[in-house]
């Protein structure tokens, strides 16, 4: 799926950081990411204790905008 700077997301799953699943974050990413992030997105306002993570397409689910 392709996501969108904005976009509010559930994070169904995450290697990065396992305290983020369940909670809900904003992509950041403007254009679809790159090997430099091994093709992960970046979420951020997750938590005030949860640094924005990387995530695959498949670890997280559209639920609006924000």
């Amino acid at each position: 799926m392709q996501f969108q700077g904005g976009d509010k997301v559930l994070i169904v799953s995450c290697d990065d950081d396992p305290r983020a699943i369940g909670k809900t974050g904003r992509v950041l990413d403007e254009v679809a990411p790159g090997p430099l992030t091994d093709y992960r997105w970046t979420v951020d306002r997750i938590s005030i204790w949860i640094a924005p993570v990387l995530v695959r397409a498949d670890e997280i689910k559209k639920i609006g905008r924000w």
